[in-house]
């Protein structure tokens, strides 16, 4: 029997043609897409006329749906894992199924695409060579407090990725606990309303109390003493 192999598989975070050759063919090839989200995965593979099958993956059923999946691909199947978009387990619960899939020693093959924290830390101007992702701060005040002040020493870049809802929070959570550091707050990369804004946090504080923010955020804050 032919051996099962789950590929996870890079989509674009916004611009549709930010997706390499190689993740088209593996999305045609497959026996199924395994999707976080198969609305927004459906209109990226009509987009470029793909009619695999889909199952959503998604919080509230990766438990299920990953005992599913790995039957599956011990039936020699080839399962394509997507995120709603970027690259699969990161911040979404693709995690969960590459966890139980290595344990159950099911062939695992990456194909490289584009991630917001890394298109935000290339145009941040602020250091690369070292730095720290740390997702969600959390829903709750008390915990992302809690993660800025375990955070306040590091030398290293933060990156982090933030609701529009709670963005006013959080950047006045990071001013009191980190100091008025540099950051950049990269929103919307690849789309049509990409913007990406440098200053003190003191000075973004004040940008977006003239204005509502919206769209999806990724921060990136300068590390300590640097």
């Amino acid at each position: 029997m032919e051996e099962g192999i789950l590929y996870i598989v890079g989509t674009p975070i916004g611009n549709l043609e930010d997706i390499t050759l190689r993740a088209l063919k593996i999305l045609k090839e497959v026996d199924l897409i395994a999707s976080e989200d198969t609305r927004h995965t459906r209109k990226l593979i009509s987009h470029y006329d793909i009619h695999t099958s889909l199952t959503s993956f998604y919080e509230q059923n990766q438990v299920e749906k990953t005992s599913y999946l790995i039957n599956y691909l011990k039936e020699g199947k080839k399962v394509a894992l997507v995120s709603k978009a970027g690259v699969p387990g990161i911040s979404d619960p693709g995690y969960y199924l590459i966890k139980e899939a290595i344990k159950e020693k099911v062939k695992i093959v990456p194909i490289p695409g584009p991630t917001a924290l890394i298109c935000a830390l290339i145009v941040s101007g602020l250091p690369m060579d070292s730095f720290i992702f740390m997702g969600f701060l959390g829903k709750r005040e008390g915990k992302r407090i809690n993660k800025l002040k375990a955070l306040k020493e590091e030398k290293r870049t933060l990156i982090i990725y933030e609701a529009p809802h709670r963005l006013r929070k959080v950047l006045k959570e990071m001013r009191e606990v980190l100091g008025d550091r540099r950051i950049v707050v990269a929103r919307e990369l690849t789309k049509k309303f990409e913007e990406v804004l440098r200053g003190r946090i003191s000075e973004i504080e004040a940008f977006f109390k003239e204005r509502e923010p919206k769209g999806e955020f990724t921060l990136v804050v300068e590390g300590k003493n640097l």
